[in-house]
């Protein structure tokens, strides 16, 4: 099986985006714990993809 880069799936590509747009929707939340806890969460789901892909 040849290697694909992980930048090139299409699942990755999307959850890059909802990361941004998490981060976008939560900036002016005052919650911080609730804004820590969903953006933590929004950016490990591309880096688990990246990471999974490189096995």
């Amino acid at each position: 099986m040849a290697y694909q880069s992980f930048e090139k799936l299409v699942v990755w590509k999307k959850s890059s985006r909802l990361a941004v747009a998490v981060y976008r929707e939560f900036k002016p939340c005052r919650d911080y714990g609730l804004k820590d806890q969903i953006t933590r969460a929004a950016v490990s789901i591309p880096s688990n993809i990246a990471e999974g892909s490189e096995r």
